[in-house]
């Protein structure tokens, strides 16, 4: 395997556009820990991980190490316990939600998920929340407080010798279309046709509110939102509706989000799901120029049809470095890696999208060591 200082370099020549292999990389979060037994032995769960620091605390350290110490191993960040560690409030994808006011549901085995407010004749309850005021939302003031018990508990931490912060809680965004889903349910798709007026409405309030909560929170740590040349969004839901109904009615509001940021790009974007047919126009539209894509992808079709300037991530899908053989992810990922996706030399492989847990270290290795051999330029 690679050492810390040669993963390094593959790095560095990416960034320099002179690449000589794939980077490799992981999207992983402590749920990967919370429901793995081996690494969760005291059995927390996700509901005490989001309300108890200490809780939260073990569960932030035991991710560092076994990320760290084993899937670091199979990718190109480096091995072994680092110096420092940053902690940090996690509300996982809750947090726009959770801010305009669904309750959270715990359910076995899963993350924490939320449920849909402005059903029915409730639709329109959304518009008395006071989006002026975002310290004083009972979401924020709970963050800010779970923040503050998390640098308590750090406070007293001895681990190895290891120097510990805590990460202020700024908050992004992860869409407009998505968190409209959220908190209307299936009845959004309905309102586009039936009633535009108000789904524009509740998209505009969204957005406004977003803007004005970020802002304030980004103040509060002595921050500015909205900072730099390169804007980030994501917006899953966008999978939903056709590429019509994604011009005519979502892709405004894409463009008053990223005109928030000082320079045009170019930006970023997260995209899950089936939404590869968008990506063009969003790459015209708002000059995004790098994709984080998820599964279904037809990684031959978006190089050709993005070019080879834009940065894509993308690679064998979860379930299948969940379910799969090491046969079987070797592969997935050589058909990926010889798709024509590395022309121009940038794109970044890792899982398509979030790494599971109890995911097999068989497969991550047929993975990394397929973009071993089939990953050089």
């Amino acid at each position: 395997m690679p050492t810390n200082e040669e993963k390094q370099q593959v790095w560095q020549a990416y960034h320099q556009r002179k690449p000589v292999r794939v980077p490799v990389t992981y999207g992983a979060n402590p749920r990967t820990v919370l429901f793995n037994s081996d690494l969760n032995p005291n059995n927390i769960s996700f509901e005490e991980y989001f309300t108890d620091a200490e809780a939260l605390v073990e569960i932030q350290l035991r991710f560092m190490e076994y990320r760290t110490q084993v899937l670091n191993k199979y990718c190109d960040s480096p091995v072994g316990r680092p110096e420092e560690l940053a902690f940090y409030v996690d509300n996982q994808n809750s947090y726009d939600s959770l801010y305009f006011g669904t309750p959270i549901e715990f359910r076995e085995g899963q993350v924490a998920d939320t449920t849909p407010i402005l059903s029915g004749n409730k639709k329109n309850d959304i518009f008395q929340i006071d989006i002026d005021n975002p310290l004083e939302n009972p979401f924020v003031m709970q963050t800010l407080k779970r923040y503050e018990e998390i640098k308590k508990v750090v406070d007293s931490l001895s681990y190895h010798g290891m120097t510990f912060s805590v990460q202020p809680p700024i908050f992004g965004f992860d869409g407009h279309l998505t968190i409209s889903t959220c908190l209307r349910g299936g009845e959004l798709y309905s309102d586009i046709y039936e009633d535009p007026e108000y789904f524009h409405h509740l998209m505009s309030f969204i957005h406004e509110a977003v803007i004005i909560r970020n802002k304030a929170i980004a103040e509060y740590f002595g921050q500015k939102a909205f900072n730099g040349n390169h804007g980030g969004l994501a917006d899953d839901s966008i999978q939903l509706v056709s590429i019509d109904t994604y011009k005519k009615m979502i892709l405004p509001y894409h463009r008053r989000w990223y005109a928030l940021w000082s320079e045009e790009g170019p930006h970023g974007m997260h995209l899950c799901g089936d939404a590869t047919r968008h990506f063009p126009i969003i790459k015209e539209e708002l000059n995004v120029n790098s994709f984080d894509t998820g599964y279904p992808v037809n990684h031959k079709w978006l190089r050709e049809t993005l070019g080879p300037d834009v940065q894509i991530h993308g690679g064998p899908e979860a379930s299948l470095l969940l379910n799969g053989t090491p046969e079987q992810v070797y592969k997935r990922t050589k058909e990926i890696l010889q798709s024509g996706i590395m022309e121009g030399g940038r794109f970044i492989l890792r899982d398509a999208n979030n790494l599971p847990p109890n995911c097999p270290e068989e497969n991550l290795a047929a993975m990394y060591n397929c973009c071993l051999e089939y990953g050089n330029y």
